[in-house]
């Protein structure tokens, strides 16, 4: 049935008691000026997403007010449930109860019915504290060293707007209005996210820690079983990572070595004793990424006993729940089981990029910019400098001197690892041929994409490889392109600091690095704080700059592929999470320190500096306002198209189809 506006004012009015409530809450858990800025951001974030989230449900509400889709499911399967039949179960339905039994709860705290419209009105309520979610997350990745509550923590422009606009993501906020699972599925995951964060910033863990993390990874799985990838394979291997980091072993003086095999003898013990290879991702070249995981392959290995205290408790319950449930249920999905087979579809990696590149075009602009200026001014560096002058520099005596002692295998070694313009044309090569092996042998079309029209996936199959063979093959430079892209985007800006980038690589030495220090990585532990797993930390003052360490981003490619080689079907729901935890990764761009100042050395007897240099000025990342531009226009074009364009299933006689029911485009 339709909402009144009684109704929406009685909800919205309730909706203020609750904000208040958390504010009064806020101010008087822990006292102080910071406290009270981050309470005021908190309730700030969670009235603005509201505000538009109660717009959305309003129209909706209007125009939709019988369940839509999966809302045909989940509705009525809510509704059993708030009448206490909890025995009752539509096999239909592939997800756990989570959705239902959390809105029954929420909406008996609040004295609300189980109406269609409190049902949606759910879910703008779990929009809003997702935003506030994600931007803890983000907040704690810039200030690892917060141990504390979240209130304690300081808020950066770059954190509150990052919690804003993964709200706002198009894929997401859509069904903020509608009663789908998604909503809630991913505030669980950035709940149990947050707290793996904290937990990366102690050494050790608390009992009660443990039991908390237990918990909230159980309640990912009740909300949807393929969360397992996110608690477990990512977040778990994450601990462990950061556990082999804790181990910090004693910094040794580099020995020369002549031989190849003393080279590798020599890093491979320094790498069992947990003395990883793992530089911030601004820093790391390709060699530096295969370095990366034979360390924390060969580390995890030689300490086991660390990784199975890390992993096996409290992820490893977790996943043994999980398996139970498998077990028990005789298969990951609930109900409807034919139709949800999992499949080898390796194509969904293929996909990933070109969706991220579109959502967050606004996020590539400048690293694009910047990385193919840097390539030009390398170019013409090369091309002006003599030939008998390249490489020279201070110790490059030493460095002759030890070259010379060494074997020519090695030679060979240390020349070729030390060239990452070689290992960027490889990857590319190798990229393009595994991507075109994919769309060879692994491109699948699920019956659902050709039998749906409603959804926006049916006209891009329908339209770009399903047009003709040679379209696939066309759109691999397209897919690579767009990969490239989004892993420039994680490695930031240009490094602010007076030694820049090269600077800081002198302490991120690997065993191919042509470089005059006589120390081995590990005393870069006495120079850098880098060392927290899943926190962008390579230097003191982290900031919201800093780009992740190579590992973290690794282990999210993992995680993305195994959650999405899985599916059959391609839809922009399951890109959801791969694209939030890419997106709590990406850092801020640095703000330049004279146009920052601007403001402050700005007199009345100065001109009137301009109003681009008043935002820069500010230090907000002018990005985020650019993605956030791009979300609302995206979110209204397709919520117009939604709301207004109707259509109906017909036979080619012009009878009606499904019957008589009104059909509507969404993603």
């Amino acid at each position: 049935m339709s909402a009144t506006p009684a109704s929406l004012d009685s909800g919205l009015t309730s909706q203020v008691l609750r904000y208040a409530l958390v504010y009064a809450v806020i101010r008087l858990y822990v006292r102080g000026s910071q406290t009270q800025n981050a309470s005021l951001i908190v309730v700030s974030i969670l009235s603005v997403i509201t505000l538009a989230g109660r717009q959305w449900l309003w129209f909706i509400s209007k125009y939709v007010p019988e369940p839509y889709l999966d809302e045909v499911f989940h509705i009525p399967q809510a509704q059993v449930y708030c009448d206490g039949r909890y025995g009752e179960w539509d096999e239909k339905i592939t997800t756990p109860p989570g959705l239902y039994l959390s809105t029954i709860l929420f909406n008996r705290l609040f004295w609300l019915s189980c109406s269609v419209h409190n049902l949606r009105s759910f879910n703008v309520d779990i929009i809003s504290y997702l935003a506030v979610a994600a931007m803890i997350c983000r907040a704690r990745f810039e200030q690892p060293q917060t141990r504390t509550r979240s209130l304690n923590t300081r808020y950066s422009s770059y954190a509150i707007g990052t919690g804003v606009n993964i709200a706002l993501f198009p894929g997401l906020f859509f069904f903020s209005g509608l009663y789908y699972t998604d909503p809630i599925s991913t505030l669980a995951v950035l709940l149990a996210y947050s707290n793996h964060v904290a937990r990366a910033g102690k050494e050790k863990t608390s009992l009660g820690n443990d039991l908390y993390t237990l918990g909230l990874g159980i309640l990912t799985l009740c909300m949807r079983q393929t969360n397992i990838f996110w608690v477990v394979v990512y977040m778990g291997s994450l601990e462990v990572v950061h556990g082999i980091k804790t181990l910090k072993p004693e910094p040794v003086e580099a020995p020369v070595l002549k031989t190849l095999p003393d080279q590798l003898k020599f890093y491979a013990r320094r790498y069992s004793l947990g003395d990883i290879h793992d530089p911030a991702l601004d820093l790391a070249s390709p060699i530096d990424i295969v370095l990366c995981i034979a360390s924390i392959g060969i580390a995890a290995a030689c300490n086991l006993t660390l990784v199975v205290r890390r992993f096996v408790w409290p992820h490893g319950a977790v996943l043994t729940a999980f398996v139970a449930f498998v077990v028990w249920n005789g298969g990951v999905v609930l109900g409807d089981k034919p139709n949800h087979v999992a499949t080898l579809h390796l194509a969904q990696m293929l996909y990933i990029w070109p969706l991220f590149a579109f959502f967050s075009a606004p996020l590539l602009i400048t690293p694009i910019f910047h990385s193919i200026t840097q390539v030009y001014r390398g170019l013409m560096s090369s091309a002006t400098t003599p030939a008998g002058e390249q490489g020279r520099g201070k110790g490059s005596d030493d460095q002759s001197d030890s070259a010379g002692k060494q074997s020519a295998t090695l030679k060979a070694c240390n020349y070729f690892g030390s060239i990452p313009a070689i290992h960027s044309i490889i990857v590319l090569i190798g990229a393009l041929a595994i991507a075109a092996l994919i769309v060879k042998f692994n491109t699948i079309i699920h019956p659902f994409t050709l039998a749906d029209n409603r959804h926006y996936m049916f006209y891009v199959f329908r339209y770009s490889i399903l047009r003709a063979w040679w379209i696939r093959y066309a759109l691999l430079p397209v897919y690579v392109a767009c990969a490239w892209m989004c892993w420039t985007a994680l490695q930031g800006g240009p490094v602010a600091s007076p030694d820049g980038a090269q600077g800081r690589r002198q302490w991120h030495q690997s065993p191919f690095t042509k470089a005059s220090s006589k120390v081995s990585p590990a005393s870069s532990k006495k120079q850098s704080k880098e060392g927290r797993s899943g926190i962008p930390t390579p230097e003191p003052g982290a900031s919201a700059t800093t780009a992740p360490p190579t590992s973290t981003v690794l282990l999210l490619l993992l995680a993305t592929t195994l959650s999405l080689m899985t599916a059959p079907l391609v839809e922009p729901r399951y890109f959801i999470l791969p694209w939030v935890f890419w997106r709590l990764l990406v850092p801020a761009w640095p703000v330049s320190e004279s146009t920052a100042s601007c403001k402050e050395t700005a007199t009345p007897d100065t001109p009137r500096i301009s109003l681009g240099r008043k935002l820069l000025s500010t230090r907000i990342d002018p990005r985020l306002v650019l993605e956030t531009a791009w979300f609302l226009l995206i979110n209204a074009g397709t919520m117009y198209i939604f709301l207004t364009r109707p259509f109906y299933w017909k036979t080619p006689d012009g009878a009606l189809l499904d019957d008589g029911r009104v059909q509507r485009f969404m993603w």
